[in-house]
């Protein structure tokens, strides 16, 4: 068999296979892959599966399953996650968070005699969200920052993203969406013609692998705001609704959820109240 036979026979997925694929990263990830997807789906797992020398879906099959630090299974989300996104992405959403939601916040927690901002941002990607929104509280809180618990909590479901992420390094291109005066203090040139975020950005972004599939989230305390933007148009419907039941249950009254400006909310299938396309917020007690 030539090299270019194996190659194409390593690309071929029967029906039964391509549905045992399809179910498991629903089941895990809640990834709803339609038939469309099929091709795409085979084509990136090919290069995976030369490297592991794997010649049938079968056998990819066997591995998952024996790999018992489900690293398989984080290969596997890599491979089907875009993970496209840029600085000041949906740009009125971070307007909104600085010139309304973050003072209603801040206001409503001075008065309760509270310094515990809680922010998470459920698909993280590779940073830019996170980092974009702690320019934006140091911004508004200037000196007073130091003296609140801060800080943000960012998650996603990709190692690769997170490692970019942690790394705080980005082309200029995917930077220059942000205001001047943010790129200048907020970011440092690179030798290799890159920007940085500066350290004191990056100190206070805790990343972590998340899977937003779990039944139940491990917070202890609710969230002022959740951001989870452009995650759910993978999602279907019963998919969608269970999961911002749970990001109901883990937000504070008053709090905020952010969503996708390509996505939306039934408004009589969630208990969050409509604020404006793509912005809930949750009903006081």
């Amino acid at each position: 068999m030539t090299i270019q036979q194996q190659n194409n026979s390593m690309m071929a997925i029967s029906d039964s296979e391509f549905t045992r694929l399809r179910d498991l990263i629903y089941q895990r990830f809640g990834i709803n892959l339609t038939e469309q997807k099929r091709s795409l789906l085979v084509g990136r797992l090919q290069k995976l599966m030369r490297q592991l020398n794997l010649q049938t879906f079968s056998a990819y099959f066997e591995y998952l399953d024996n790999d018992k630090t489900e690293a398989g299974l984080s290969e596997l989300v890599d491979l089907i996650s875009t993970n496209h996104t840029y600085f000041n992405r949906e740009k009125d959403h971070f307007d909104y968070f600085s010139k309304t939601a973050l003072p209603a916040v801040i206001d409503k927690l001075k008065k309760q005699n509270r310094k515990d901002l809680r922010i998470w941002c459920a698909g993280c990607s590779s940073g830019e969200e996170p980092y974009t929104l702690l320019m934006l509280m140091m911004e508004h809180l200037g000196a007073d920052y130091s003296s609140w618990d801060a800080g943000i909590l960012a998650t996603d479901i990709s190692d690769r993203a997170l490692t970019i992420a942690r790394r705080g390094t980005y082309a200029t291109d995917r930077v220059m969406q942000l205001p001047e005066i943010l790129r200048k203090k907020y970011f440092k040139p690179t030798s290799q013609g890159e920007m940085a975020v500066v350290d004191k950005i990056k100190t206070e972004t805790t990343f972590r692998r998340f899977n937003l599939m779990n039944e139940t989230f491990p917070f202890k305390k609710p969230f002022q705001m959740i951001f989870c933007r452009n995650v759910m148009i993978y999602f279907d419907q019963t998919t969608r609704e269970a999961l911002v039941d749970r990001y109901h249950q883990h937000t504070e009254p008053e709090g905020y959820l952010f969503i996708g400006h390509s996505e939306t909310l039934g408004r009589s299938q969630t208990r969050y109240r409509y604020l404006k396309p793509a912005l809930y917020q949750k009903g006081e007690l």
